[in-house]
């Protein structure tokens, strides 16, 4: 198959291109190299020794997309582009919803155009809001409680509507929960502009030396410690998870949506703790106030990604930490070919 990644340069996208790439697939990359780098695509091609064409662009450009549906004859798309920080997207909403919004919109219609209907799109636990219950099943109710969330159930929103309008349409939504870890080759791994937005890279800096301390935002959760529960999952797993995706689609009319999560919830402070093992030294840390839009618990129950999709997690939460800080010990400064 013929797949156009979009953000195949970014965290996620560079590991879901070693999987498509590992399993038989060709990949066409598109990125705007926002918080992202080149020198990912040019690492994905070492680690799978295969080629990797890469458009640098934005996908909001539909002569860019004409041009790239046009030469590569592209029989499905996964669709990772787009602005991710919770935090950033409470002070700057309205670029949040054009960019996320407008990147969706426009290539579905360009897919449209050149009757490539077969879409993965990556979700988020976010479109759950402050769960009522967990393990969350993706029949909880949706609602989001920040802008970066709401970009996501508005666009599962319109996919569900497209599919609805036009039965051909073949669309699977994966609803990630915490993406953390690297690829264990060392090669890929998040490497963030500025300030890391997430817990693990942060973690891994201060680790690193280059941040003094990790900000422990509220203590005060009604969790066993205090601080935030969330569900991590190697990185490596969810670009798994995509590649499940894309093989089920042939069987997937309409617009479905899955969680990608391990299934069991870890605090910050038990993160913290299994990132010192791995690294064996002592994380400094600090606790802050609570930051807008966080909530106290979330974790996924899988089980319908599990059966419906034959994927599953295999790595823990030691191999995601070991992984991370061979990625940061062997890359102190990210990728340094910046663009």
């Amino acid at each position: 198959m013929n797949v156009l990644l979009t953000g195949g340069a970014g965290y996620i996208g560079s590991h879901v291109a070693v999987e498509l790439l590992e399993n038989g697939h060709d990949v066409v990359a598109l990125d705007n190299l926002h918080n992202s780098d080149v020198e990912a695509v040019n690492r994905v091609k070492r680690i799978t020794g295969r080629d990797l064409p890469c458009y640098v662009g934005d996908g909001t450009d539909p002569e860019l997309l004409d041009e790239i549906f046009t030469e590569h004859r592209i029989d499905a798309v996964v669709h990772c582009a787009g602005l991710k920080a919770v935090g950033e997207s409470t002070e700057r909403p309205l670029l949040y919803y054009r960019n996320n919004l407008d990147l969706l919109m426009t290539l579905c219609e360009a897919m449209d155009a050149h009757g490539v209907r077969s879409l993965v799109f990556s979700s988020s636990a976010t479109v759950y809001g402050d769960p009522g219950r967990v393990p969350i099943t993706e029949d909880a109710p949706l609602s989001a409680t920040n802008p970066y969330g709401a970009t996501k159930l508005f666009g599962e929103r319109v996919l569900a509507d497209l599919a609805a309008a036009s039965p051909d349409w073949r669309i699977i939504s994966l609803r990630y929960f915490n993406p953390i870890g690297a690829h264990p080759s060392g090669l890929i791994g998040e490497s963030p502009n500025g300030v890391p937005n997430n817990l693990f890279p942060y973690i891994a800096q201060v680790a690193a030396g280059r941040r003094e301390k990790v900000l422990v935002y509220g203590d005060d959760y009604d969790t066993p410690d205090g601080t935030g529960v969330r569900d991590y999952l190697h990185v490596v797993d969810l670009a798994r998870g995509h590649l499940a995706a894309i093989e089920h689609l042939a069987d997937a009319y309409g617009a479905r949506a899955y969680n990608l999560g391990g299934g069991q919830g870890t605090s910050v402070l038990e993160a913290i703790a299994a990132f010192e093992r791995a690294c064996g030294k002592e994380i400094p840390r600090q606790v802050v106030a609570r930051r807008p839009g966080d909530i106290a618990v979330c974790y996924a129950d899988p089980a319908a990604a599990n059966r419906e999709l034959g994927w599953k997690t295999t790595f823990t939460l030691d191999d995601a930490c070991a992984d991370t800080w061979r990625w940061q010990s062997a890359n102190p400064d990210g990728f340094t070919d910046r663009a």
